[in-house]
Formats: structure tokens, C-alpha cells, sequence
């Protein structure tokens, strides 16, 4: 005979998301059942390895989702492991049966790479607060830390604790990214550990190994179904900028520089670098423009115009999207770890940063040549 409630129960836990797949769990084949007594209900799951760091969250989601079913009755969840074999039928069923790049020139996510000619012009401030603000209008935003030799996305975002970031979780082959403020981000920051095991060490890396790093950000790191890819591109021309080109034919490119001419005019190269590798430029922003003064007035600390000057050279419709004031809550929220976004949503800096995620947003992306995943069958 059926037992209604332990058939509520099950459908009730299945219903639970996991944290890091962002999928319900029986969607993910985790819910083994439930049984029932007069005085007592339990309910099998199993996590998809050993020492999963959500184990404690989606114990506890299941026991309150079970107990909703359970009345009286006292809860007790049984806890396993998926096996080999199942671990490798989740990753194909999530990702498919082999290694590829979900995001090649036929994706219908939209995959911006944040660039600059050079350093120092607050372009992965800019892109973390980006990448929050995108989320904050209900998009799936996955962000992928691209400046290898650079990397400081972990700790704009608040994911490093004590002076390292997460280890990402593994399932198989399959890397799952760290989510900060609903953005799923990865990383060398996150794979790299002194000899002591203390903070990330540095990274000695030249042309192949960091076309690889990229490769492998792509194709072996599980970011599910999103709306936008924002990348954190590394200062120049590089390596990273011609791999991008390979790797993400279809992607948009926006500029960053400061107003200042030292900064604008090698800006225009890597607009120039993303058309000659088949990308398009979305358009530029400009950072760490006047400052607002207590009293209201205005400060142009870097000068004035570099933006324009970017957009006007590139042309094309390469126009200026934004002007980020230079702000000194912007950089204090970067060293704490918590995007001034959210911090500080008043900030002129922030103000600026959300009108520049709703321009993006409701641009959209042209569909014109893509495959689209429709069947008239």
C-alpha cells in the first residue's frame, strides 16, 4: 500500500535547491525516500560527495521541508553518498557526455569581457559591482577572473576569509563556483596556496598555461544557465585578450579607462585587439571620473573626456555607456569584500555602476546567424 505522507515528504524534500547547483534535489536524483511511522518519518538523501560544504545547509532544508509534511511525527534524515557511477551520470546529465564550452559563438548567454588598455583603472572594481548589480535585477550572472596573474575578484566579493578564498567544490571532473551576492565566480585565486597552506601564492605563468587556465574556466566549471558572462579581463593585449578572441568568438567587449589621456589611449588598443578577433565592442566607461565633493561641487582629479575620446577613436558605435566618479566608498567597500552596490547603494559611484547594469540589461544581444535550440519537429 502507498503512504501518502511519506509520498508528501518526498515531494516536499525534492522540491529543496541545492545550494551549489542551484537545482532542486530531485531533479538531481539526491532524494532516495521516505518512510513513515505513527510516531516518526525518514527521509534518504545523498550528497554528491564526501565533505560536501553545503551538507549542513541542505540537511537542514530537508528536515524542515520533510517536517512540513510530517505533522507530529519526528524527523530523521539518512544521509549518504552518491557512488562513483552516480556522480558521473549527474555530471553527464547536467553538463553532457563530454567536455565542451557552453559558451561558443552559438550561446544564448551573453558573454561581455570587461577590458582596459592598462592597470590601475579600477576595471575589476567596476566589474564585480557589474556583475552584483546585474544580478540584483533578477539575471543568472556567472563571472569568471580572468587577470591570472592579477586575480583580486574573490576579494572584491567578499569570498576571502582570513586571507584565503573557498576551494571550489568538485563533483567528478565538474567544478562548482563559489556564489557571492547570487554571482557564480571562479578563480585562480581559488586553486592557489602558499607552501604553508596560507594565503593564494603568485602565478609564473606564460602564453600556454594560461590559455589553458581559460580553457578549463569554460569548459570544466559548471555555471548552469545563464543570462550574462562577464569576464575580468587582465590589463593589455596579451595572451588572455587573443585566447578570449579564440574561445569566445561571439562575446561583447566593453572598454574601461580613466579620463586621463595616458589611460584613454591605450584603452583604444584593446577595443581595437577585441575587433580584430571577430568580438564586438559594446561600448565604453569611464572611471574614476570627478569626484563629488561633500558640498556638491565637483573634482576632476584625472582630467576629463578620456571616455569619449575611447569612444569617438573606436567608432562604430562604440559609445560611452557611463561615467564612474572616482570614489573613496567605492574603494573602502572593495577592501572590505562587499560591493559598494549593496553596501552603499546611495554612493554617486554605485548610482552610476546600477544605471550602467540596467543600460546593459535592456540592451540585449542581437540573435541574428545563432543557432537557436528550437525544433519544428
Amino acid at each position: 500500500m502507498t503512504d501518502p505522507v511519506a509520498e508528501r515528504i518526498e515531494t516536499a524534500v525534492g522540491r529543496v535547491m541545492d545550494p551549489e547547483l542551484r537545482r532542486p534535489l530531485s531533479e538531481l536524483d539526491m532524494v532516495r525516500g521516505a518512510e513513515t511511522t505513527e510516531t516518526s518519518a525518514t527521509v534518504r538523501i545523498v550528497l554528491t560527495i564526501v565533505g560536501c560544504p553545503a551538507a549542513n545547509r541542505i540537511e537542514q532544508d530537508v528536515r524542515e521541508a520533510a517536517q512540513s509534511e510530517a505533522g507530529e511525527r519526528e524527523v530523521h534524515v539518512d544521509v549518504g553518498v552518491m557512488t562513483p557511477a552516480e556522480r558521473t551520470a549527474l555530471t553527464e546529465k547536467l553538463r553532457g557526455p563530454a567536455k565542451r564550452n557552453p559558451f561558443g559563438a552559438d550561446s544564448l548567454t551573453r558573454v561581455i569581457a570587461v577590458t582596459s588598455g592598462k592597470g590601475g583603472v579600477g576595471k575589476s572594481t567596476l566589474t564585480a559591482n557589474l556583475a552584483v548589480a546585474l544580478a540584483r535585477r533578477g539575471l543568472s550572472v556567472g563571472l569568471i577572473d580572468a587577470d591570472v596573474h592579477g586575480f583580486s575578484i574573490p576579494q572584491l566579493l567578499g569570498l576571502v576569509s582570513d586571507g584565503e578564498a573557498p576551494s571550489p567544490t568538485q563533483v567528478g571532473d565538474m567544478i562548482l563556483p563559489p556564489i557571492a551576492h547570487d554571482v557564480k565566480t571562479i578563480s585562480i585565486g581559488m586553486f592557489l596556496k602558499q607552501s604553508d597552506g596560507s594565503t593564494p601564492g603568485a602565478v609564473m605563468w606564460r602564453g600556454p598555461m594560461l590559455h589553458r587556465t581559460l580553457q578549463q574556466f569554460l569548459t570544466d566549471v559548471f555555471f548552469g544557465d545563464l543570462d550574462i558572462l562577464l569576464l575580468d579581463m587582465p590589463p593589455g593585449t596579451g595572451d588572455i585578450a587573443i585566447s578570449a578572441g579564440h574561445l569566445l568568438p561571439g562575446a561583447e567587449v566593453l572598454v574601461v579607462t580613466t579620463p586621463q589621456p595616458a589611460a584613454s589611449d591605450v584603452a583604444i588598443r584593446s577595443g581595437l585587439v577585441a575587433r580584430q578577433v571577430g568580438q564586438r565592442v559594446l561600448g565604453v566607461v569611464e572611471n574614476m571620473s570627478a569626484m563629488v565633493m561633500p558640498d556638491g561641487s565637483t573634482m576632476d582629479l584625472f582630467g576629463s573626456g578620456g571616455g569619449a575620446e575611447v569612444a569617438l577613436a573606436l567608432g562604430e558605435g562604440a559609445e560611452l555607456l557611463g561615467s564612474v566618479p572616482l570614489s573613496p566608498t567605492l574603494r573602502a567597500d572593495g577592501d572590505a569584500g562587499t560591493p559598494s552596490v549593496i553596501a552603499h547603494p546611495e554612493d554617486p559611484s554605485s548610482q552610476a555602476i546600477t544605471a550602467l547594469a540596467e543600460r546593459i540589461a535592456s540592451s540585449g544581444r542581437g540573435l541574428a546567424g545563432r543557432k537557436l535550440p528550437v525544433s519544428t519537429r
